[in-house]
């Protein structure tokens, strides 16, 4: 195998280059810092080893949409602000996007929400099929969302609601009284996100041990791991595996 070449000025003659940061003798060296930074899109600092870790996105505001909203998302929400006679006060915002509705609430009415959701005959979502975290760092004070997807069997139709939280202050209801499929679920935000789900019967960890400190899918959660053995071979965690540029 030939080392990498590159081309002299004064008549394009090929001449061996050594690449940076190619040093056999430390596995987990970092290259020298290029002008735009180390790694794709200028990653720095972290053990992300893809270097995706430095692309940035622009944020959009997330803003009332107007009505119409088209399909059935009008019924729905003067189904739920018929049936709900603090709507005013409970819905912070309705966002349609991407064909899909989504009602923000707020944190403390969020069971409430749910409970009439399930029960008002207008609107039926009898399932709540999925409730999941997201972190926000950065982009939200109140950074921590739970996002709540309900499904009515008997409309056929779906529906998104999103509550947010600080990271100060992580609590909101339960909704394990209303929908028994979020018992697994908020346990789960609990675990990955230190998101509190007040009157949940067992709000214990359920992915990492009981003993284990932090919140790992919080976005400030340091980037790291511990080794794993995996058929005779040991793979260090991510902050500790060669860095390529």
């Amino acid at each position: 195998m030939t080392a990498p070449q590159d081309r002299k000025d004064d008549g394009g003659v090929p001449v061996p280059v050594t690449p940076a940061g190619a040093s056999s003798t430390a596995p987990a060296e970092y290259p020298p810092a290029s002008p735009a930074g180390r790694g794709m899109f200028g990653n720095q600092g972290s053990g992300d080893v893809s270097g995706f870790g430095g692309l940035v996105r622009q944020r959009r505001t997330i803003e009332d949409a107007p009505r119409p909203y088209g399909g059935y998302f009008d019924e729905v929400r003067d189904a739920l602000e018929e049936a709900y006679p603090d709507f005013a006060d409970a819905i912070e915002k309705v966002v349609v996007d991407r064909g899909e509705l989504t009602l923000h609430i707020r944190p403390e009415r969020i069971a409430e929400v749910c409970q009439v959701m399930r029960d008002d005959m207008a609107l039926r979502f009898e399932l709540c099929s999925s409730v999941s975290g997201v972190d926000y760092l950065g982009a939200d004070a109140r950074r921590l969302h739970v996002v709540y997807q309900l499904t009515s069997m008997t409309y056929r139709r779906t529906v998104r609601l999103e509550a947010a939280v600080s990271a100060e202050d992580p609590h909101l209801p339960s909704v394990t009284s209303v929908y028994p499929t979020a018992d697994w679920q908020e346990r789960e935000a609990y675990d990955m996100f230190g998101i509190v789900f007040d009157g949940h019967p067992n709000l214990t960890r359920i992915l990492m041990p009981d003993d284990w400190e932090g919140h790992p899918q919080r976005k400030d959660y340091p980037l790291g791991g511990v080794p794993v053995e995996y058929k005779g071979a040991e793979i260090p965690p991510p902050d500790r595996r060669r860095s390529y540029q």
